[in-house]
């Protein structure tokens, strides 16, 4: 597996190739056996999961899924679905309190006391907080297969950078930071500091200059980043025209599934055809917002984090779960802090490209659930694009341009009745060249 180069500031990185469990019993004696009543009740780690139903002002929500690269094209026609992918074998699993002694290999100086929260545990990773004897609160992050390590890794080079911007005072909220790491064949352990505050109740915002101030602007300084953040550690880096073409590219895949109503097929090309709307500055984008990513405390946004996903594109994408999810009402007040935070203004098709990412996010689920091979996913992309083209109908997404005259240079003089006139050619003319 490939590692991306380490900054010279990186925190070191243990290599260990006997086993680890062995260290759980020196280390149990000063690790709780569990998390406290005090830890369990801590918002701090709460997550939340999105709702399984749409309400009556349905719109489309932003599902995080893989985004494929460029395809050779649909399969041909009568020809054979496409395959599930193959299934990377995961490692073997750890127990919380071996990895707590992974973590003090891992980071001197760093002795377990007890287990804290968050606790989570997927077949890909494993998350489990730390508490050490001189009272820091450390995330121990396992990476179950060679995938997941390597978005580690690369996300950790990405947090350091972000994490340099945030101690030079130029960014208003705060970000996990890496410490060290540890590999051996059956482990893959990376040891972060834990950021406080509980997840953005995004639903629950209220218009004003409040939290969905904090979040508009939050995201305007995430967007304001220097692309070398995510180039120099190793991440994609994408122009308007290729953002474009991925699109297209997915869009091309969704309907080799036949699955996709074609009513949406239409009314996505029409938007990734209309060259007004890319017509884009590209920025850092964080790529996988939702409410457990955005924590606040105070009312105020005190850190982002998830940044595995993090590139260099369309900040369309971030905004997308905004006009997904966060109240109408409170979306001026999101948009007006989020400009102010933006240097260089913001591109007028912003908002339409958001609604497009938003809806293709669900052809993105589909293909995740047909590359996997797994029916439910399958199943419930199916359901939400059919209730999505019932919702929106045969409306476009962007309404057509309407062509009119262009501006004809030099004064105006009236024409003798006499006169012989010729046909004034129809051009149009975009607004932004006008």
């Amino acid at each position: 597996m490939s590692q991306p180069p380490q900054s010279p500031d990186a925190p070191g990185t243990t290599d260990v190739d006997n086993g680890v469990d062995g260290l759980t019993d020196e280390a149990a004696s000063d690790v709780a056996a569990a998390p406290t009543a005090d830890d369990r009740d801590d918002p701090g780690d709460q997550h939340t999961e999105l709702p399984d139903e749409h309400d009556d002002g349905y719109r489309a929500p932003v599902v995080v899924a893989p985004l494929p690269g460029a395809s050779a094209g649909p399969p041909p026609s009568g020809g054979p679905a496409p395959q599930a992918q193959p299934i990377e074998e995961p490692r073997p699993h750890h127990s919380a309190l071996a990895l707590a002694a992974m973590a003090s290999v891992a980071v001197a100086g760093l002795n377990p006391a007890r287990l804290a929260l968050p606790q989570s545990e997927t077949a890909e990773r494993h998350i489990i907080g730390v508490i050490d004897t001189q009272g820091r609160h450390w995330e121990v992050h396992e990476a179950r297969t060679d995938a997941v390590g390597a978005s580690l890794e690369a996300e950790a080079e990405v947090l350091r950078r972000i994490g340099r911007v945030v101690d030079d005072g130029r960014l208003s909220f705060d970000v996990p930071r890496v410490s060290g790491s540890l590999r051996q064949k059956s482990a893959h352990v990376q040891v972060r500091s834990h950021v406080e505050g509980k997840p953005i109740p995004v639903e629950a915002l209220r218009p004003g200059p409040g939290m969905s101030a904090g979040l508009g602007k939050a995201l305007g300084e995430i967007h304001e980043l220097a692309m070398s953040v995510i180039s120099e550690a190793g991440m994609p880096v994408y122009d308007a025209e290729e953002v474009r073409r991925r699109w297209l590219s997915l869009l091309d895949d969704a309907a080799a599934t036949g699955k996709t109503p074609p009513s949406l097929l239409g009314r996505w090309e029409q938007a990734l055809e209309d060259t007004a709307l890319w017509r884009f500055r590209p920025t850092v984008v964080h790529g996988d917002l939702a409410e457990e990513n955005v924590l606040v405390a105070g009312g105020t946004v005190v850190a982002v984090r998830g940044w595995t996903q993090a590139h260099v594109g369309d900040p369309a994408e971030d905004l997308a779960w905004v006009y997904s999810s966060a109240p109408v009402d409170c979306l001026d007040s999101i948009e007006d802090a989020y400009d102010i935070a933006r240097s260089e203004g913001v591109d007028r098709h912003l908002r339409e490209r958001a609604e497009l990412v938003s809806e293709l996010s669900l052809a993105r689920w589909l293909l995740h659930g047909v590359r996997t091979g797994d029916k439910p996913v399958i199943n419930d992309a199916v359901a939400m694009l059919e209730d999505l083209a019932a919702q929106v109908g045969d409306a476009p997404l962007v309404e057509p341009a309407t062509p009119r005259l262009a501006p004809v240079p030099g004064q105006r003089e009236p024409a003798e009745p006499d006169a012989v006139t010729n046909p004034v050619a129809m051009v149009r003319v975009d607004d932004e060249e006008s």
